[in-house]
């Protein structure tokens, strides 16, 4: 189904596109959410694999996550700045508590999209995924949106609250070692790859989170080494997998003949990630180590960060070289070896884009000229200052050449001690593993919802109705206890007449609270909408009372025709919290709409309307009857849109009421019927609606 995946690619590179492009900070927001649900659709591709709806919703749910903590901040940011454009926000950061917080939580965000510890097990999970979209999406695009947030939010707020430098580099630091060390335990190309990329993007948010301009202008160069060599791999990964069917490599044997032109291109990757001279991965490197070497307060523990990441990548980048082509001992394979006599070699347009990749790591390693003026370009809009930073493929015998050999040393040591690493590996597997904790707390939150739904939704009607008017009672009434004032000018009634029909009302309403028939409740609540016409009467409104008298005679033939299909007589259904509450709530409901009526006549401080309806209704609307005049000239489209609604309701209404089948008939009455036989007439004492 190529045209949907294309599909879907674009729909990600249009979302991307924007991310990067936008300068409303809204706009930053909605291609963030676009990016992770058009990931969510590739990742789950797939979907007639299990894995893969799992891997794509755990993706979905991390970075959705993160999606509305990056929402939040940037509104508390925009709302403080006074404005939701992001370069006047980085122009002039507000940096009051708000601020801060909503730095915090912008932070949160970029972390959980980047990947990064803890939440950094998304992304070997997104492996599942078609190996286009590991190339593209999780190597060189959409996990980079973090880091590109980072990086526009670190020049302006380094050093603030908000903005912890320990806590950033804490987590590049944890993220750079927790990905390389997991990287050297995977058997599977994707997931080494992946975390790989977790170990590479803690080198990023490092480099990018201190704010430093030299840090910002190294990271810019890194990106772009980082999206050439580590998509090359994917795309080496995606070769070996569809030509033997397998990415483990415990199966794979032998490949480094059958697949040359691959195995070249990945070991220029490898060696382009691990910082070996001459190649592009080497000239950025050099620059995030130089840039570490003069980073003032932590520059210590960010080399030491850097060269032991540096470490692991050598080894697990050595260890993938070995995986993948190596001919191997028999006693070192696993079940089910690949015979790599039996590999297809692959067509060379199948391998062109990794080839094409790999060409430009080691031009523009060779030839920094092209770049340089990108990076430059790139780091200045970042940071004033880093665009007078050059980069250069020799800078001399100096620190950050001994600190590469002594990583590149280290590393190769690293690979060659597997047995060390597997008892390492088997201390450091005590530790709950990230993807276990997700796992657990789905569970748990799963469980936790099963059991609130079971209490918060029981299926009765009075229950949701109490939930309603109970939260109306706290929240808005609450408001009016605290504002509530008697309007000047209170008559108790106008006539005598308005005294009696008013106790009718209230008579017939306090009567249908002890009726048990349905069809008398009915009839008693059809009473009180038409005593209230009668108050409309009484005071000289007798439109407004004719319209109650036909929506009081409507409701009640349609009550009419619903009861039928219902028992005659009310269930006596036990309400938990009891009969002396039900009472309560009724009357604090009560009290509540009385007091807003009488609350909300005296809250009016303006004329009202009616002397301008009355003035105008015969020479702009051509009637006498202002009522009418109001509900078809000056209102007209309220009008049209209420006769909509009703049309609506009608429509549903109707389809309830239509006859499915026989009425609602008592026990007693069903069972003389079945005793009498089919065939029979029913008894002559047989009452229904």
């Amino acid at each position: 189904d190529l045209g949907r995946f294309d599909a879907m690619l674009l729909v990600f590179a249009g979302a991307m596109l924007l991310l990067v492009s936008t300068d409303n900070v809204i706009g930053l927001f909605v291609a963030w959410e676009l990016t992770s649900i058009s990931s969510y659709l590739l990742i789950g591709f797939q979907d007639d694999k299990p894995t893969a709806r799992a891997s794509a919703l755990q993706a979905l749910l991390v970075t959705g996550a993160g999606g509305l903590a990056l929402l939040a901040g940037v509104v508390l940011l925009a709302q403080s700045a006074g404005t939701y454009s992001l370069s006047a926000i980085v122009a002039a950061p507000p940096t009051d508590l708000a601020a801060q917080v909503g730095l915090g939580l912008v932070l949160l965000g970029a972390v959980t999209k980047s990947a990064q510890f803890p939440f950094h097990f998304w992304l070997p999970g997104a492996m599942a995924a078609p190996t286009p979209v590991s190339a593209y999406l999780h190597s060189a695009t959409m996990v980079k949106a973090g880091i590109y947030v980072i990086a526009r939010f670190a020049e302006p707020y380094a050093g603030t609250v908000g903005w912890f430098v320990p806590g950033v580099v804490t987590i590049g630091t944890l993220s750079m070692l927790v990905g390389g060390w997991r990287a050297l335990q995977a058997v599977d190309l994707k997931s080494l790859l992946a975390y790989g990329t977790v170990s590479q993007l803690g080198l990023l948010v490092l480099l990018f989170g201190t704010g430093d301009e030299e840090s910002i202008h190294a990271g810019v160069a890194m990106l772009l080494a980082h999206a050439l060599f580590k998509a090359t791999l994917f795309l080496a990964a995606g070769i070996v997998d569809h030509q033997t069917g397998t990415r483990d490599m415990r199966r794979l044997h032998g490949l480094a003949r059958r697949l040359p032109v691959t195995a070249v291109a990945t070991v220029v990757a490898v060696a382009s990630m691990a910082g070996v001279f001459p190649l592009l991965g080497f000239i950025s490197k050099e620059a995030a180590l130089e840039s570490a070497l003069h980073a003032g307060l932590w520059g210590g523990v960010v080399v030491v960060a850097i060269v032991v990441g540096a470490v692991l990548t050598t080894a697990y980048g050595l260890r993938l070289i070995w995986g993948a082509f190596a001919t191997k001992d028999v006693g070192t394979l696993g079940p089910e070896p690949i015979e790599p006599a039996r590999v297809v070699r692959p067509p060379a347009s199948f391998v062109a884009p990794a080839v094409l990749l790999t060409i430009l790591t080691v031009v523009f390693g060779l030839w920094v000229a092209p770049v340089d003026p990108l990076v430059g370009s790139a780091a200045g809009a970042l940071h004033p200052d880093a665009a007078e930073r050059h980069l250069a493929l020799w800078h001399g015998l100096g620190p950050p050449l001994f600190l590469s050999l002594l990583a590149l040393g280290l590393g190769y040591l690293v690979y060659r001690l597997p047995d060390v690493v597997e008892r390492l590996a088997a201390f450091t597997g005590r530790v709950p593993d990230a993807t276990d904790v997700y796992r657990r707390s789905l569970v748990g939150l799963n469980r936790t919802a099963d059991r609130v739904t079971t209490i918060v939704q029981p299926g009765s009607l009075p229950y949701y109705a109490g939930v309603v008017l109970v939260t109306l009672l706290l929240l808005p009434g609450v408001l009016l206890v605290r504002g509530f004032e008697v309007p000047d000018g209170l008559v108790f009634a106008d006539s005598a007449m308005q005294v009696v029909a008013a106790f009718l009302v209230m008579g017939t309403a306090l009567a249908l609270t002890r009726v048990r028939r349905r069809l008398g409740a009915v009839l008693l609540l059809g009473g009180v909408g038409f005593g209230v016409a009668v108050l409309f009467v009484i005071q000289g409104a007798p439109d407004l009372a004719l319209t109650q008298m036909l929506i009081e005679t409507l409701a009640l033939a349609m009550f009419v025709v619903v009861l039928r299909r219902l028992p005659e007589r009310f269930e006596r259904i036990a309400w938990r919290p009891g009969r002396q509450l039900r009472i309560l709530v009724a009357a604090g409901v009560g009290t509540f709409f009385g007091a807003f009526s009488l609350w909300a006549a005296g809250a009016r401080t303006n004329e009202t309307p009616a002397a301008e309806f009355l003035a105008r209704a015969l020479p702009d609307g051509g009637g006498r009857n202002v009522v009418n005049v109001i509900l078809t000239d000056f209102r007209g489209f309220d009008t049209l849109g209420e006769i909509t609604v009703l049309v609506v309701a009608a429509i549903g209404i109707s389809a309830l009421v239509r006859p499915l089948g026989a009425p609602v008939v008592p026990e007693a009455e069903a069972g003389r019927e079945a005793a009498h036989g089919e065939d029979d007439p029913p008894p002559v004492e047989r009452t229904g609606a």
